[in-house]
């Protein structure tokens, strides 16, 4: 995708543009400013190709190419590693622009924003969050977008991500013996996460959290799922093991067991 990324703007050029003009010397034509500002993005001189895009949106306001230089100025933002910049100007051009045809491009540029800043799972993942809100309104509102394969992807990691820290907090709680916690956490995962690499082992720390303050119930339920669901998968054979211990599964049964208790729940969510 880093090579797409510039689609809709880097191969366009004035016709009507002379040759770039001296670094600072920033008055001109709209074809001057314009190639000026491409001429200084691809030398790496991203604060220069900022200033020429900013000066032709103030000086031609009303040039259909004030809005490229917009678009252009949001890349140039991102790449400079200018990120807090990148996504307000992004947002700026969304709600100026709510019908442009580059929105999908936008809302991209805005996702890898946040997403060059994603940290480890045991901070704060508000760009996380940030990212797979963007790479969400690609993916649902322009699917069939240049962007929108690249951005299911991330979007994907987005959410296994966001499962990780809510994993990594009720580890913790569970660690200090405080189950309940741990408990809310887990089944955030369960709830919101379903589908990422998290979730069985999410099922198999609330059987564990379960067990502990004797909501046996609550066990075998999640037990009942996690077979239904990943019944080849290291944290099922654990947890069988652990229900058949705590006399909550039959012995000799793993691959059966489960299989009723999982009908009876879909019959009371009905």
């Amino acid at each position: 995708m880093k090579n797409k990324i510039l689609l809709p703007l880097m191969g366009v050029a004035l016709i009507t543009a002379c040759a770039s003009k001296p670094e600072g010397e920033l008055t001109g034509t709209v074809g001057e400013l314009y190639n000026n500002g491409l001429s200084e993005l691809k030398k790496g001189k991203y604060s220069a190709a900022t200033h020429s895009f900013e000066e032709l949106e103030r000086q031609y306001p009303y040039s259909g190419w004030a809005i490229r230089a917009e678009m252009m100025g949001v890349y140039t933002h991102y790449k400079a590693g200018e990120y807090d910049e990148a996504a307000a100007s992004a947002d700026a051009f969304i709600k100026m622009h709510p019908g442009h045809k580059d929105l999908p491009y936008i809302y991209y540029l805005k996702g890898m924003s946040y997403y060059a800043r994603i940290r480890d799972v045991t901070r704060d993942q508000g760009h996380t969050q940030n990212a797979l809100n963007a790479f969400d309104e690609v993916v649902n509102r322009y699917p069939d977008s240049d962007y929108a394969r690249d951005a299911k992807l991330k979007a994907t990691l987005c959410r296994d991500h966001l499962a990780g820290g809510e994993m990594q907090v009720g580890r913790y709680y569970q660690g200090k013996g405080q189950y309940l916690a741990a408990i809310n956490r887990y089944q955030t995962v369960v709830d919101q996460y379903q589908t990422t690499s998290q979730a069985p082992e999410a099922l198999y720390r609330l059987i564990e959290s379960n067990l502990a303050i004797g909501l046996n119930d609550e066990a075998k339920r999640a037990g009942a799922i996690l077979g239904y669901n990943y019944p080849a998968s290291m944290w099922y054979e654990q947890a069988y093991t652990l229900l058949t211990k705590a006399k909550l599964a039959p012995a000799g049964q793993k691959k059966v067991w489960y299989q009723q208790i999982y009908k009876g729940l879909k019959q009371i969510a009905k």
